[in-house]
């Protein structure tokens, strides 16, 4: 059965940086698009990134939330079936539970549409201080 299993969240200070990391097991990983969501307390969760292949292309796309662009940055290691999202200059509205969730290259809606999603981990806990 598929797992998606996250890590690298803690406690950092305003300004710092932390490296997220989502292991996919039991998927053909290349074929998946890979996302990271963030749920903040009493909020919906969110479109923070994504990484994704159309079934017409070979080269991998990435897309990001306005509030994020220019300072998290998504990449994958195919090889180790392993989706990063690298985060830097962190706020302390980036506070959430940050969720990396998977779905096959053939759904096509928008990489924001979390129900198109078959796949989530169980999340990892970023809290960023003032």
């Amino acid at each position: 059965q598929v797992r998606l299993v996250e890590s690298g969240g803690g406690l950092v200070q305003a300004g710092g940086s932390l490296r997220l990391s989502c292991a996919a097991s039991e998927l053909t990983f290349s074929s998946y698009t890979m996302a990271w969501f963030r749920q903040a307390p009493g909020k919906e969760r969110e479109f923070v990134a994504a990484t994704g292949r159309s079934i017409f292309s070979s080269v991998f796309s990435t897309d990001y939330s306005d509030s994020v662009k220019g300072r998290f940055t998504i990449s994958r290691d195919n090889a180790k079936n392993t989706v990063y999202l690298q985060m830097n200059d962190l706020k302390p509205e980036d506070t959430a539970v940050y969720y990396c969730a998977a779905r096959s290259r053939l759904v096509r809606s928008s990489y924001a549409a979390s129900h198109d999603y078959a796949y989530w981990g169980q999340g990892t806990q970023v809290t960023v201080s003032s």
